[in-house]
């Protein structure tokens, strides 16, 4: 029975549904039962889903308060509202059931917080609230909280709980996931914590209710009767406490309608899956399917490449977008020397399209990890660029960096107290606030500064023995890092002192997506040094670069990466870095196989879907890695792109076919192309090792020596390994060759899993 009386279900049509074309006003007007509405990327999902809403109230179908309508981002609820209060009016203000499904878990669980064994004043802990708690309940247990960081334990939780399942659901494996068979007592632990402070996370939020939902009949019946109608926006970013959290309140009515784009499933790495939306059919059979094709957005040109690309993925259930645009520019593929030529080459770009006029507003670069931005910052600030990063800090200003700094500037000046202040305790040393305030009083009174006073302290009784030692062990450290500056180069020393620091080690114990990427920042940090003979001139040019901050008022380049710019569309794109490796990651593909490339592809869809006028896409033919320059073999996805919808151009030798016959000639890649192109003669740019300039190797593999063609490098497989041959690689270690093709080997590591690599690479083992 409903909770309000019912209404009429007729009404005049309101002139405002008229503007939707024809599968949006499908998509309104198709009321009753299950609908979804596949949306491809710009074809106005969100104009339909605020029609939708506003019509179900404007034909008088159902109350305000009867409509559950569901977003991802409070953004999303707040830019919903407005544009429904503008078809409806005040009407909008009745809907207490507009919001995100943290929000509107939470107001009901308020209602129903004693089912879990909560107060209805329950607190809603934040993230370090909720590490603070879990480091108490590791020490308490014996743990050695920098091997079990508290952050792993948390990040567990989190996937536990995105997935629906407590305490008593864990199986064997997920509970090995942490501290060796102790997942589900600590998990416990935690939650029992909580509910002795009447307090919650927010991933409790959903998954209570769900629970609740499940274990009590009535309280279940009365949300489905209240719910007339249930919209969700972004259905393919659901994870599975959603997913089953909307499937029960959807069965009685089947009112539901979910709207979403499998193509744009890019989530998976925070609990997304895209499973959700492609199986919606099954789970509320008779479903209508509304496609949204007519794209607002982009060029027929940047449509058709990006949908040439995203049919190479198997898991989708298929659309085609088009658009009444004319003309537009194909895509652009670039190919350049190394990293540094990429930065150079988007900053003339970005120059050249100012002069024809064009708003720096509307000029985004996108990438695939936050790494990536270094070399783009440190040539804008050269030439003067304006930009800004978008969804995280610039590059020197990351925690990461800033503490590898810290430690730089100590070396340099050892009177810097404010860095000395920042690092004193990190990584964790046992060294608190106390022993601060201690080195602080004693180093006013005998005007020196921290660091002398914490070697001077160590000679008295003002610390506790351990706290000394600790103090005493790193003053040395650090006297032993200012000997080892006048002989290592700048890389050489920050990588030096972020491994015996234990910095590294903290970082690589957290075992977690945001430590990784924390962990190649500081790789990309000894990189940026690789360029500066001594560490003052680097710390300079950080200082410049940091001082460089633009009026506000002043329009900039937006930097940002790719998983950040979804929904967000600009003129101008650019996207760099399409490398095998880079971009699809090696390291998703490490952990995910086939089922994080085709998250990959889905992601590069995204990244040029952005553009609405020109999209250019770039890769280099090196790049530094772990301080060492390797080849790159350009993404496989730029080969999925159709060829009559890109523009090539490369200033390497082997011309526009370079990139694509890496991935069409199976047999003999580049022999073809180092046949029929002369070989090229190229100078080494900023950031190389000093030495002679020689002729490229179309593969690309090496410098090749000077005098010697490009032809006589041809990519041909090296007589002396074959399949079953155990060979020798630097970075991954020993292995097994279990494929070959031409040049290009898959082998199984021993350590590191199967990776692809050219044969130039390895030797026999």
């Amino acid at each position: 029975m409903s909770l309000q009386p019912d209404l009429p279900a007729t009404h005049d049509a309101p002139a405002w549904l008229a503007r939707l074309n024809p599968p949006q006003r499908e998509a309104v007007l198709t009321t009753e039962g299950p609908v979804l509405m596949l949306a491809g990327a710009g074809t106005g999902k969100t104009a339909a889903l605020t029609a939708r809403l506003a019509w179900l109230v404007e034909s008088r179908r159902a109350w305000p308060s009867e409509i559950l309508c569901v977003t991802f981002t409070n953004r999303a609820a707040r830019e919903m509202r407005e544009r429904v209060g503008q078809l409806i009016g005040p009407a909008v203000e009745g809907m207490p059931w507009l919001g995100t499904f943290h929000a509107i878990a939470a107001r009901m669980l308020r209602r129903h917080a004693e089912l879990v064994g909560l107060q209805p004043n329950y607190t809603i802990i934040d993230t370090d609230d909720q590490l603070r708690l879990l480091k108490q309940l590791i020490v308490a247990e014996g743990l050695d909280d920098k091997r079990w960081p508290a952050r792993q334990l948390a990040g567990c939780i989190d996937r536990w709980k995105n997935r629906g399942l407590g305490p008593a659901d864990l199986d064997a494996a997920e509970n090995e996931a942490y501290a060796n068979g102790k997942g589900q007592k600590f998990y416990q632990l935690y939650q029992d914590r909580l509910k002795a402070l009447n307090a919650c996370d927010f991933g409790d939020l959903l998954l209570h209710m769900l629970n609740i939902l499940r274990r009590e009949r009535e309280v279940l019946e009365t949300y489905r009767q209240r719910f007339k109608y249930i919209m969700v926006d972004e259905y393919q970013d659901t994870n599975q406490v959603q997913y089953l959290w909307l499937r029960l309140l959807a069965q009685s009515r089947q009112n539901i309608c979910v709207v979403g784009d499998d193509d744009q499933s890019i989530y998976s790495w925070r609990g997304a899956e895209v499973a959700n939306i492609l199986r919606f059919e099954k789970d509320f059979p008779g479903a209508k399917v509304i496609r949204l094709e007519q794209n607002y957005r982009s060029t027929p040109q940047i449509l058709a490449a990006a949908s040439g690309l995203i049919g190479e993925n198997s898991e989708r259930l298929g659309k085609t977008l088009w658009t009444e645009l004319n003309g537009g520019d194909k895509v652009r593929v670039i190919g350049v020397w190394d990293g540094p030529e990429e930065a150079r080459r988007v900053g003339e770009e970005i120059e050249r399209l100012e002069r024809e006029g064009a708003s720096l507003s509307q000029v985004a670069i996108l990438v695939r990890a936050q790494f990536q931005t270094r070399e783009l910052e440190d040539r804008f600030i050269q030439i003067g660029l304006a930009y800004k990063i978008i969804g995280g800090f610039r590059f020197y200003e990351r925690a990461e960096v800033r503490d590898a700094l810290a430690y730089l500037r100590l070396i340099a000046q050892p009177s810097d107290d404010l860095a000395f202040e920042r690092i004193y305790n990190t990584p964790k040393r046992g060294l608190g606030d106390k022993a601060l305030e201690r080195l602080h009083r004693y180093a006013r009174n005998h005007g020196v500064p921290l660091m002398r006073a914490a070697l001077e302290i160590c000679d008295t009784d003002e610390l506790a023995a351990r706290a000394r030692n600790t103090l005493l062990a790193l003053v040395r450290d650090f006297a032993r890092w200012r000997d080892e500056a006048g002989r290592l180069s700048p890389a050489e020393l920050v990588r030096t002192i972020l491994e015996e620091s234990g910095y590294t080690a903290m970082l690589q114990a957290e075992r977690s997506t945001e430590a990784s990427g924390r962990l190649e920042n500081l790789s990309e940090l000894g990189r940026a040094m690789e360029d500066y003979e001594t560490l003052g001139d680097f710390l300079e040019h950080v200082s410049l670069v940091m001082d460089n901050d633009a009026a506000d008022d002043v329009e900039k380049v937006t930097i940002m990466t790719i998983h950040a710019a979804k929904g967000l569309e600009f003129d101008q794109v650019f996207l760099p870095g399409w490398e095998e490796g880079v971009f699809p990651s090696q390291r998703a593909l490490d952990e995910g196989g086939m089922a994080s490339l085709e998250e990959e592809r889905r992601l590069a869809y995204v990244a040029i879907t952005r553009a609405r006028r020109r999209c250019t896409i770039l890769h280099a033919a090196n790049r530094r890695i772990y301080g060492q320059w390797t080849s790159s073999i350009p993404s496989r996805f730029i080969a999925e792109i159709p060829a009559d919808h890109v523009d090539s151009e490369t200033t390497l030798a082997g011309g526009a076919s370079l990139w694509r016959a890496q991935w069409s000639e199976r047999d003999d890649p580049f022999a073809s192309v180092a046949r029929a192109q002369p070989a090229r003669t190229m100078t080494r740019g900023p950031g190389w090792q000093r030495a002679a300039a020689g002729t490229y190797d179309p593969a690309p593999k090496r410098i090749a020596e000077p005098g010697r063609s490009a032809a006589s490098f041809a990519a041909k497989p090296r007589l002396d390994l074959r399949v079953g041959d155990r060979v020798f690689h630097e970075k991954f270690g020993t292995g097994t060759i279990a494929v070959q093709e031409g040049n290009k080997l898959e082998i199984d590591f021993d350590s590191a899993g199967r990776k692809r690599v050219i044969d130039s690479f390895v030797k026999p083992a």
